[in-house]
């Protein structure tokens, strides 16, 4: 990836000036330049009054150490003999009445002024004086410095500007998690929200409850693979933090000022826990740590007060060494399957007139509330809390889409918006991602085109949008590189989309950044994503109206894509640069075949980046299909051509830009082949992967018709099943034009599978007729 990026710059011919202001992330609120310069030598003398402003005024000093210069005298008197860089703390000096908000003040040759509202501000400043200097490592890190005559007015657009990490699935150590701090402080995050248990372990000592950590942070093996594979490691995985360490890395943020958000999982997402101690469940177990991803049956048995005076307990503990006013506890994904046959949860329900388990779910929230709200703190959730009915003071973080934290604002409740289909990182942010991810696909520019306050809010609803954060799953995520990987750049988009004014946010400006913004990544040492410079290809309607093309783009202008036959190009012994043909226009494609892009420099010499497409032609290949529902936006592809592209997906949810997606809704599908014609089979591919809420269809038919108006059935439809894919094929010679397929959704997903109680998402990729 270095390679590849160090061969991208020098083709760019990147100039990055230090002082430029279109390398600066997020982008300030106000900036203005000037033509003169000040110059940073050994001569100059950081000024502070004050203990906080010396304090950041050291760690400027300590960032000149990690460049590799000298560090500056810090003065606390002023000497007209010394050009000063003067840090300092003003309540008074307001930009929007924000605390966080900074100015920064270059001024000539005879100082800077870096001002904080509070030291929090300052601190801002901080990161923006930084970006203003060249980048470790950099030859120009020497004395003399110039920053260019500036003014810089900032300050934040959102008060919650959040990351998470998951350390239940796999574990990060103490140093990683205060790199991560780092990571979120460069960019002015404010919140880091810690997920420390999960099914797959307990991450945090609990003095009263030893066993949490003993057996609960550890499981006998790990999944291999993606979701369904079966296979196991066979090796025994786990680790937690002490009560000292938590308190160590709660110190480290509160210094960068970010508040740590803990979560402890509840009533769902608690195998770990019940692995410890057996009666917190509703069947007394015996239980295990789950050594494979999804969600699973057993929760916290809701009828047993021994299970509330147990999470107490907890909460105390985490209680005191959190200070944070929010405490998460979870709520996501609790299968109430156990609830409905536990003779204590159903006491629970008639005692209480409880509707049904969901309101039970309710009960089960709103009592921890109140126990947290005795404590001085507020509880927030994932959006599922709101099932049954939201607890008075809770907040909801949205992750099932918007819908939820719409539903919460409009009660008055505080949202933090974290949709899945723009801010899980965990998903993959290229599409021809080698690396396995739980699914979807987030990229770049996705990121930065969200918007955290929905349309359908109003501007006094849209209030109780306190931000936004992204999500870091780890289930496929083993090791720190990696999670570096999935984090940048996508961490400095989602940085300009919590902190810039609305109106500042510009992609194509965004994009002129990015070649400093990975420069200093690379230097940095921070193992990022390249997917910026990927091949971006497209299967599109053939521009004569009959059949399909292949796009070809790339961000990189100064290569050449070149396609060839895929075979031939494995097999020719000619470089492949010298054989394949020069991109200039959509390909078009009229037989299977599999076909390789690839780019190649000015010399001709290929690059190491290629995509490889199968495409298999047939009869509904690029002809006219409607569809009586729409897929859901998040899965929505390129709507009803994405069946007739000739595109099988074979790669999952890795891949999942090539399915479209139905949330409880079936799929209806007419292709009009245009003229009548002799078929004999047709197919439907489709993909099944119940831990993702996605179900095999209830049934599928085919009908076809000669008009367009009088249908009749087709033919039996058999289906075959490898792993996840799902192909449904039916076989009758007849002649005809217009096929008209229905692939039945699941519907309400049944108790005792993953998403129970939820729709059913119906995944379907492709039609072929032959």
């Amino acid at each position: 990836m270095k390679k590849l990026f160090t061969t991208i710059a020098v083709l760019f011919n990147l100039e990055m000036h230090a002082q430029n202001a279109a390398n600066i992330v997020p982008a300030p609120a106000v900036y203005t330049e000037g033509k003169s310069s000040f110059v940073i030598d050994q001569k100059t003398a950081l000024f502070a009054t004050t203990p906080d402003a010396r304090e950041i005024a050291m760690r400027f000093n300590a960032h000149l150490h990690t460049l590799g210069l000298t560090e500056l005298p810090v003065i606390s008197v002023a000497d007209k003999n010394i050009n000063p860089i003067v840090f300092g703390i003003s309540p008074n000096h307001d930009y929007h009445g924000i605390s966080e908000s900074y100015t920064i003040e270059v001024l000539g040759k005879s100082r800077i002024m870096v001002i904080g509202r509070s030291k929090r501000g300052l601190f801002y400043a901080l990161q923006t004086l930084i970006q203003l200097l060249p980048p470790k490592n950099d030859g120009a890190s020497q004395y003399p410095l110039t920053i260019r005559t500036l003014s810089i007015k900032d300050g934040p657009r959102f008060p919650y500007r959040g990351m998470h990490l998951d350390v239940a699935r796999h574990f990060s150590s103490i140093d990683f998690v205060k790199r991560y701090i780092d990571y979120l402080a460069m960019y002015k995050f404010n919140t880091f929200h810690w997920h420390l248990t999960d099914d797959q372990g307990w991450r945090i000592e609990i003095k009263k409850y030893p066993l949490l950590t003993q057996v609960g942070g550890y499981r006998a093996q790990t999944l291999i693979g993606p979701y369904g594979t079966n296979k196991y490691d066979g090796k025994k995985y786990g680790g937690f933090y002490t009560q000292q360490q938590i308190k160590e890395v709660v110190k480290y943020a509160a210094e960068r000022f970010i508040t740590v958000i803990p979560e402890i999982e509840m009533p769902g997402h608690a195998l770990a826990a019940l692995a410890s101690y057996n009666y917190l469940g509703c069947t007394k177990g015996p239980y295990k740590t789950a050594e494979t991803w999804g969600v699973f049956d057993d929760v916290f048995c809701a009828g047993n007060d021994s299970t509330f005076t147990f999470l107490q307990n907890v909460l105390d503990e985490v209680m005191e060494l959190f200070p944070s006013k929010l405490i998460h506890i979870g709520g996501d994904e609790s299968p109430k399957t156990r609830w409905k046959t536990c003779p204590d949860c159903q006491r629970r329900i008639r005692d209480n007139k409880l509707k049904d388990e969901h309101e039970l779910q309710s009960y089960f929230i709103n009592r921890i509330e109140k126990y947290v709200n005795s404590k001085g703190r507020n509880i927030i959730g994932w959006d599922e809390i709101l099932e049954g009915g939201l607890a008075p003071n809770a907040s909801v973080m949205s992750w099932r889409g918007e819908e939820g934290g719409i539903t919460a604002a409009k009660q008055q409740h505080n949202v933090v918006m974290t949709p899945g289909n723009y801010l899980y990182f965990d998903h993959s942010q290229s599409n021809n991602e080698d690396s396995i991810t739980f699914g979807g696909y987030n990229s770049l520019e996705k990121v930065y085109s969200y918007e955290p306050i929905p349309s359908a809010l109003s501007p006094e609803e849209g209030k109780y949008i306190l931000g936004a954060q992204a999500n870091l799953w780890t289930e496929y995520i083993t090791n720190p590189k990696k999670v570096e990987y999935q984090l940048f750049p996508r961490l400095a988009a989602l940085s300009e989309v919590l902190w810039s004014p609305k109106e500042k946010r510009n992609w194509e400006d965004f994009e002129r950044r990015l070649p400093a913004v990975f420069d200093r990544y690379t230097k940095a040492g921070i193992n990022f994503s390249t997917a910026y410079y990927d091949i971006q290809t497209k299967v599109i309607p053939a521009t004569d109206g009959s059949g399909i093309a292949w796009q070809l783009s790339t961000k990189n202008k100064a290569v050449d894509i070149r396609f060839q036959d895929y075979k031939k190009y494995q097999q020719s012994a000619v470089p492949p640069a010298k054989y394949g043909t020069k991109y200039t226009v959509p390909v078009k494609v009229d037989s299977s075949v599999s076909l390789i892009a690839y780019l190649t420099d000015a010399m001709g010499n290929a690059l190491p980046m290629s995509v490889v497409q199968d495409f298999s032609i047939n009869k509904a290949t690029g002809k006219r299909i409607e569809l009586d529902l729409p897929a859901s936006p998040s899965y929505a592809g390129s709507g009803g051509f994405t069946l007739v592209d000739a595109v099988r997906n074979t790669k999952g949810m890795s891949k999942s830009s090539q399915f479209l997606g139905f949330s409880g809704d079936d799929l209806v599908a007419t292709i009009d082949l245009g003229t009548i014609q002799t078929i004999s089979q047709i197919t439907l591919f489709a993909f099944e992967q119940k831990a993702s809420w996605i179900y095999r269809p209830a049934f599928v038919s085919i009908a076809v018709s000669a008009d367009g108006i009088r249908y009749e059935p087709y033919a039996p439809v058999i289906i075959a099943e490898d792993g996840s894919a799902l192909t449904y094929r039916a076989n009758s010679k007849t002649a005809t034009r217009f096929i008209k397929l229905q692939a039945k959704n699941a519907g309400v997903i049944a108790d005792g599978n993953p998403g129970a109680g939820n729709k059913a998402w119906l995944f379907v990729d492709e039609i072929e007729v032959n």
